[in-house]
């Protein structure tokens, strides 16, 4: 099955990248593999805002990774041109905006994780970095990047 039929089957629209917000770009391909920058989590179109043991739960930050998964595989779309070209998701590194004593990151960073593995199958299992952080920009509850490897 193709990815993009696994998207189909799961419901997902890919969105279209979204500008950088300060002095980067979206993307880097470099030989086979391809960095893309951190997404922040959205929700209704606007940065999803909250820091997890404060006012944010760890089943809503799950929803959140889950939807910068989506926002990143978009991004993937569109630095590849065709998704059936990713060889293996290799990395992602998550930052959760955290208060002192939250120790879910992990938990969280599962809703990115999971789709990944639910939409690319064997190729989706990566390795992963979980982090809880005392800010993320505009005060986003969660950021994630990502590296892929191409055929």
């Amino acid at each position: 099955m193709s990815i993009y039929d696994k998207l189909s089957q799961l419901n997902i629209t890919l969105p279209p990248v979204a500008a950088p917000a300060a002095a980067y770009v979206p993307f880097v391909q470099t030989g086979k593999l391809v960095f893309l920058s951190g997404h922040l989590a959205k929700k209704e179109g606007k940065v999803w805002v909250g820091q997890f043991g404060k006012n944010i739960s760890t089943a809503d930050g799950k929803a959140a990774a889950r939807a910068i998964a989506v926002d990143l595989i978009g991004t993937l779309h569109a630095a590849v041109g065709d998704l059936n070209r990713v060889k293996r998701i290799v990395k992602l590194m998550s930052l959760v905006n955290s208060s002192g004593d939250f120790t879910e990151q992990h938990l969280v960073t599962n809703g990115a994780s999971e789709l990944f593995g639910e939409v690319f199958g064997a190729k989706g299992a990566h390795a992963r970095s979980a982090f809880g952080v005392a800010q993320i920009p505009l005060g986003a509850c969660v950021e994630i990047e990502l590296i892929a490897e191409l055929e």
